[in-house]
């Protein structure tokens, strides 16, 4: 996509991509369902609105759209921006839209766009965000060089921001909480010795929502299919006040430390989230 147009996101063009001539057997009310799905006509009023912005002020541009607002704690946490060195910033995934967003405007803010997202490669579809993106594409053909698009994240002069758990939040024994976090953020903090900021994101998706991805991840593991209502989620959200509360930044040092595995240090970083 390589411009906004008054309808950048098309349902029936993406089917007509997706299925070819089999697209027109794709009864009306499921089409329309689609739509109403993905907010077509609200996304592009949007998109339409903010053709011009990129970077942090686009990221702005959305929460006022959707109105919704944080109420940031720990401020003071958060590295200078000219003391030279390079952080990863990794937090919970609670809702799979509005936190990334919201914390993506607040670390722009701070560093002058100098950060960087590793995002699903759908998200590269938003020239607003794409300068801010380093695609990942697990389940494509891109998926053997996932590792070389984490390492060129980690390479760059850019700070790291990054959700380990990779999908957002789940609801297990009545309990909202991430996934348990990849290691990838330890290892790599550690070999460009990056410290780490834990952040933790105050916020949840619908019971509906819950119960919906507990039922994917159950019975349809090959498709994630609660992620197709993630921007329905998020205008749910929509009016909505949002707590941030910012950790002190953990010495990379601290990983190297042998009592734990690199999979136990991401665990221990997501509790130090977690208390917040």
């Amino acid at each position: 996509m390589d411009a906004i147009t008054e309808k950048t996101i098309d349902i029936e063009a993406v089917l007509r991509g997706k299925m070819g001539k089999k697209a027109r057997w794709v009864p009306g009310f499921v089409v329309s369902w689609l739509k109403r799905i993905a907010h077509e006509d609200q996304c592009n009023e949007f998109l339409w609105s903010a053709r011009d912005l990129k970077g942090t002020p686009w990221l702005e541009a959305c929460l006022q759209f959707l109105d919704t607002k944080v109420e940031v704690e720990g401020m003071e946490n958060l590295p200078a921006k000219d003391d030279g060195r390079l952080y990863t910033f990794v937090s919970n995934h609670p809702m799979g839209g509005i936190d990334g967003v919201a914390l993506g405007s607040i670390i722009g803010r701070h560093y002058d766009d100098r950060f960087r997202y590793l995002v699903n490669d759908l998200l590269m579809n938003l020239p607003g965000l794409a300068p801010l993106c380093i695609p990942i594409n697990k389940t494509g053909k891109q998926s053997r060089s996932f590792p070389a698009m984490v390492e060129a994240g980690f390479q760059s002069d850019y700070h790291m921001l990054m959700f380990p758990a990779g999908l957002c939040s789940r609801r297990r024994q009545g309990e909202i909480r991430d996934l348990p976090w990849k290691k990838t953020f330890v290892t790599k903090s550690v070999q460009y010795q990056r410290d780490v900021v834990p952040i933790h994101f105050g916020g949840r998706n619908s019971n509906f929502f819950y119960r919906l991805s507990n039922f994917s991840d159950r019975y349809i593991k090959k498709v994630n299919v609660a992620m197709l209502f993630l921007v329905d989620e998020m205008f749910k959200n929509t009016g909505n006040t949002f707590p941030v509360k910012i950790g002190k930044p953990i010495p990379w040092q601290t990983f190297t430390d042998k009592s734990k595995t690199p999979a136990e240090w991401a665990e221990y970083v997501k509790e130090q989230a977690y208390k917040l």
